[in-house]
């Protein structure tokens, strides 16, 4: 995706100048070793961002991993050399804290910078007076909520000799051996080296996930019933790498389930294509749910219908069918019209933007906080009271925007314990919510906000949809977990139980909570 402020640093310096010997002693020429070099990566944003863009010499192409911590982009300078010096242009999407480390064979590192604080821009290292054939930039900790990116990175020194540069064979036969819900397990045949193969890389979906001393490789915490692209490659003691093999599609097992499966998220469409509410898009296409629903903040920055049309309906907008929504903070700054435009009578089945339905054994109430939130809200409230008090449904279930409990930077919102008061009265099961841009879930929760597993309702914050997360949280009272990656939950019913999973953008599972049985 473009990210804010990627202006391209102006021009990059292919070659340092000859250093000059003031005697008939010949001195070595410094040059510049990592230009269009081997590179592997710890993840890629999406093949527009390679490695091999942070080496072509290029100021206007770069490489760009996903988010988390940690990540690294490593180049492979083709045999042994004296390092003299290190450039790195970094994007506006920079380390905050890294390491700049060296290696003989890409697998043993040794630090040779480290670096705590950096400002971006441009960081150069000079006097180094280290031999490595392999760089690698480890980065720590992110300056954003982004990734790690950079325009280039340069590696200036002096060959010192050509050392094994025979990369291994291709590996051949890669297959999938067997499979769950949650696992794939690959084998391949060994590909053949001059020295001799220590190890195999695993990619999914164009990214390094592990390795493996063997001809086998089991990659775990998948989400069920999902495919992925995979590709092996060797390595030889030199650190020289093969070719990928063609890729080979894999899957895991879907679960067995006769339940009723509904995707939700909020917090998703930021003003941006591409952007990550296009992946979190395609995760619900492959989970295929019987309904969507989201808890607020549909569409950045104001819910005006042209940000709608053209961003929200682009990606999110192809289950506009099957769509229960709810508006958050943005949309009112556009007093929600932009928001009931789109969505229509979706939005306000009865001409309020708050709502209930039933789905098999469980109610649900889909409620319009941001009201509330400000001081106001109590014709909703009341409303509200009237709805739960008729429902003859085993199973309750609330969401909106603003969490009543939350370890994010917003806190906990007394403002709108009339909501979440209304629902503890209830015996309500379950409450989600967004606004702060985090996955949280906890135990049941009193009025109080401590626990109590005999009478509490359950607390989930889903603000991963797309929109920049917000990594600043602390976990409270109660939490069993949080996490700050984008995402979707797959919400399955069953009877008077119910059970999900949070799913990454990459299909990893992210967590998986239940079944807990309705009170």
């Amino acid at each position: 995706m473009v990210k804010p402020g990627t202006a391209a640093i102006a021009a990059i310096v292919l070659l340092a100048q000859p250093v000059i010997a003031s005697s008939a002693t010949a001195v070595p020429v410094e040059s510049l070793l990592s230009v269009n070099k081997r590179t592997t990566t710890s993840t890629v944003e999406n093949e527009g961002f390679s490695g091999a863009l942070a080496v072509d010499g290029d100021s206007t192409t770069r490489w760009a991993s996903l988010e988390g911590d940690p990540q690294w982009i490593a180049v492979d300078l083709g045999g042994p050399a004296d390092i003299s010096r290190i450039k790195i242009f970094w994007e506006s999407a920079h380390a905050k804290d890294y390491q700049v480390q060296a290696s003989d064979d890409g697998q043993n590192w040794r630090d040779v910078k480290t670096v705590a604080g950096s400002d971006g821009g441009l960081d150069e290292f000079t006097g180094l007076n280290t031999s490595a054939r392999h760089v690698r930039i480890l980065g720590t900790a992110r300056a954003t909520v982004y990734g790690y990116s950079l325009w280039e990175l340069e590696v200036y020194g002096v060959r010192t000799g050509d050392g094994d540069i025979q990369p291994p064979s291709v590996p051949t036969g890669l297959r999938q051996a067997s499979s769950t819900t949650e696992t794939i397990t690959l084998g391949w045949d060994p590909a053949s080296d001059n020295v001799g193969v220590v190890e195999y890389e695993i990619l999914r979906n164009g990214n390094v996930i592990g390795r493996s001393a063997t001809t086998s490789y089991t990659d775990t915490s998948l989400a069920s019933g999902f495919d992925f692209q995979y590709a092996v490659r060797a390595r030889d003691a030199a650190g020289n790498l093969s070719g990928s093999t063609a890729p080979v599609k894999a899957a895991t097992r879907p679960t067995p389930s006769d339940g009723i499966v509904i995707a939700l998220a909020g917090d998703i469409a930021k003003p941006e294509l591409p952007s990550e509410h296009q992946q979190t898009a395609e995760l619900v296409a492959r989970i295929n749910p019987r309904y969507v629903l989201t808890v607020g903040d549909n569409q950045y920055v104001d819910g005006t219908i042209e940000e709608f049309r053209t961003y929200y309906d682009k990606t999110w907008g192809r289950f506009k069918k099957i769509t229960k929504p709810t508006p958050g903070n943005h949309e009112w700054n556009n007093e929600l019209a932009g928001y009931k435009q789109y969505f229509g009578k979706i939005a306000t089945p009865k001409g309020k933007p708050y709502y209930s339905f039933d789905v098999g054994d469980f109610h649900f109430v889909a409620l319009d906080s941001d009201p509330v939130y400000n001081g106001g809200g109590a014709e909703q409230v009341a409303w509200l009271r009237k709805d739960l008090a008729k429902t003859k449904k085993s199973c309750v279930a609330g969401y909106w925007h603003h969490p009543r409990f939350n370890s994010g930077n917003s806190g906990d919102a007394k403002s709108v314990a009339p909501l979440w008061n209304e629902l503890a009265r209830a015996k309500a099961d379950v409450v989600f919510a967004g606004h702060d841009h985090h996955y949280e879930r906890t135990k049941p929760l009193d009025v109080n906000g401590h626990v109590d597993e005999a009478n509490g309702v359950r607390s989930v914050i889903a603000g991963i949809g797309g929109d920049s997360l917000y990594l600043d949280y602390k976990a409270r009272e109660g939490v069993e977990k949080i996490l700050g990656k984008h995402g979707v939950m797959k919400l399955v019913l069953k009877g008077k139980t119910y059970s999900w999973e949070i799913i990454g953008t990459n299909g990893e599972l992210l967590d998986k909570a239940g079944p807990y049985r309705c009170r």
